[in-house]
């Protein structure tokens, strides 16, 4: 059982960054001087995550030949192939045998995000000893996504009834999670399926943890978020 398992999603399209992704996967595009996956892949590696697992469908072979078995990042990697794209639990339901473990980090490869991944060893932890199902990584609401997504209140998340007025705890989920794979034991493999319905169950159990990240996150959805990211990251590493 490999517990040093990670799982990053690459599978999406990318529309709202067209043209830009036309020709190159989303999670291929450069900011700071590297792909915005390879940031993650970096992370997850220094953080102890050696094997890595990737979904993808548009361009995909992109993906694989830039990226290769892992071996030039320190890692492993596997690709779990997707004729379109299956949504987020989907993707990751069709790539449990890949994956391996039974409690693992999942991260969107089409955000920027500076979060110490060694910081979820508490959560994947708490899963392996059952008392969870999902522990959510979220950040303060960004303008584009101001009524945000979850309550937070002590380290718990609760579903957020939309549109209310603003709650001093809902908070946007960053794309970054931890999850058992007993989330998906309804979800069909090679099926598209959505993430948030299986979250929102879980959150009604009880199951689902959380924490606040307050550090530097993007949710790269546009060309102008991408270049604003390119351009901040290029002064901070210039400082």
């Amino acid at each position: 059982m490999n517990m040093n398992s990670a799982m990053i999603l690459a599978a999406g399209r990318g529309e709202r960054m067209r043209p830009l992704t036309d020709r190159t996967p989303k999670p291929l595009l450069p900011v700071g001087g590297k792909p915005l996956i390879v940031w993650h892949i970096e992370r997850l590696r220094k953080a102890g995550f050696s094997h890595i697992v990737i979904n993808h469908a548009h361009l995909g072979q992109r993906i694989e030949d830039a990226l290769g078995n892992g071996a030039a990042f320190g890692v492993s990697i596997e690709y779990s192939r997707e004729i379109s794209a299956l949504e987020t639990a989907g993707g990751i339901a069709t790539a449990l045998p890949l994956i391996g473990a039974d409690v693992f980090p999942v991260v969107n490869g089409d955000i920027y995000c500076e979060y110490d991944f060694s910081r979820l060893a508490g959560p994947i932890a708490r899963l392996a000893a059952g008392h969870d199902q999902a522990h959510l990584v979220l950040v303060d609401n960004p303008s584009h996504h101001p009524q945000g997504d979850f309550v937070l209140e002590n380290e718990r998340v609760t579903n957020a009834d939309i549109p209310l007025a603003p709650h001093p705890s809902r908070f946007t989920f960053s794309g970054i999670g931890v999850y058992h794979r007993a989330l998906f034991d309804h979800t069909a493999p090679g099926e598209k399926a959505p993430l948030a319905p299986l979250l929102r169950l879980a959150i009604d159990a009880g199951r689902v943890g959380g924490e606040r990240y307050a550090g530097r996150w993007v949710d790269v959805g546009t060309p102008e978020r991408l270049n604003a990211l390119d351009e901040e990251l290029g002064k901070h590493h210039a400082a």
